[in-house]
């Protein structure tokens, strides 16, 4: 079984900060699951206006931070790393459901097995957790598809020309 760091991550996804939502990989088992680890601070950039008396970690994003760690699985599994050739997309979300608020201290445990791979869309049971309990579920879809590179400025200004 595979672990990644932060820098590791890094590689595989394009996210950074505040949209980065894993901080650390515990395991991977390419082709079928991914254990990684999300650690939960006051200094996330939601807390100042998700509930402010009572900070909580918006739902949407638990479901964000599981289909991140879909995308690296998604990528170790295919043998690539994320570039700017390629976005590996959301094309659907069911069942989502929220058992408990995830709020700061807490450190958010995000297990994500594949129902199916294929190109095209791939189906992933996804699974959040707090000291063992349940926080967020959902089944995820999801595909790769390739995108044209950015341009440079200067290729810009001269493809202008």
């Amino acid at each position: 079984m595979t672990t990644i760091d932060i820098r590791g991550i890094l590689e595989y996804l394009p996210h950074r900060y505040p949209f980065l939502l894993i901080d650390r990989v515990l395991e991977l088992e390419p082709g079928k699951r991914i254990v990684a680890i999300k650690n939960v601070t006051i200094n996330e950039p939601y807390f100042v206006g998700h509930f402010p008396h009572i900070p909580v970690m918006p739902g949407v994003l638990m479901i964000e931070a599981l289909a991140q760690a879909a995308g690296v699985l998604s990528f170790e599994t295919l043998g690539r790393k994320s570039d700017a050739s390629s976005v590996f997309y959301f094309v659907g979300i069911d069942g989502a459901r929220f058992k408990r608020p995830v709020g700061p201290g807490d450190q958010l445990r995000l297990e994500v097995e594949i129902m199916r791979f294929a190109k095209s869309i791939s189906k992933f049971r996804g699974v959040a957790t707090v000291d063992g309990q349940v926080a967020a579920e959902a089944e995820l879809m999801c595909t790769l598809r390739d995108v044209a590179p950015p341009q440079t400025a200067a290729a810009a200004r001269q493809a202008g020309d």
